[in-house]
């Protein structure tokens, strides 16, 4: 089956970021992909100051959360998988980095939420710190899609990519593909996330780990 990548360019419009993201999938399913992948946080600025201002409430739905809306008419209308990057998720008071991942009938069949959360700190070239307004979520995901015929999908977001086990706990769990939407920064994303993807692919034996970033090419 085929896989589209769609890497987006991120605006401050949160409109504008859907419908792009929208002409995106449907590109791909026009190119014939069965499944189709955004990259991290794909609707919002990558910025702490952001997150609270852009987060949805995913359960809630419609209205409460035009992202992932789209991606559950978009995947029912095309009848194709989505692995919906990710976007920031509201649910009470508190903050997620949350991918959701809708199936060919438009329902949410999973979500998954970023457990290893980025915190950086390299004197003179960049400091980051998610866990100032995310909280880590603490459940591996692994999606069914029987009826789509695209594996069984195991889920993480960018930085767990870091942490081997996850990849082993998918593998011994029977996963056949690895999707980790990531937003890697260019201070330290070229210095490793090559080389994670080799390990994760070499240690588990996957078909493919896919890596769908934002802001490139």
């Amino acid at each position: 089956f085929k896989i589209g990548i769609c890497q987006l360019a991120v605006t401050p419009d949160k409109e504008r970021n859907i419908q792009h993201a929208r002409k995106a999938i449907e590109e791909a399913a026009q190119k014939g992909a069965q499944l189709v992948v955004l990259p991290e946080i794909w609707n919002s600025p990558y910025s702490n100051d952001g997150f609270p201002v852009y987060a949805e409430d995913i359960d809630a739905g419609h209205d409460a959360s035009p992202s992932t809306a789209m991606l559950s008419e978009v995947s029912s209308r095309l009848k194709i998988t989505v692995v919906g990057g990710s976007i920031p998720e509201r649910c009470g008071d508190k903050l997620y980095n949350t991918c959701c991942v809708f199936g060919t009938d438009g329902k949410l069949k999973a979500k998954h939420r970023k457990i290893h959360l980025f915190d950086i700190d390299i004197p003179g070239k960049i400091t980051f710190m998610e866990s100032k307004t995310l909280t880590a979520g603490e459940t591996p995901t692994i999606v069914d899609t029987v009826h789509a015929d695209v594996g069984r999908i195991g889920v993480g977001i960018c930085y767990d990519i870091r942490f081997q086990e996850l990849a082993m706990i998918y593998a011994s769990r029977g996963a056949h593909l690895l999707c980790y939407p990531g937003a890697f920064n260019m201070t330290t994303g070229p210095l490793h996330w090559e080389l994670l993807q080799r390990a994760s692919c070499s240690s588990t034996n996957f078909f493919f780990l896919l890596f769908c970033m934002q802001g490139c090419g």
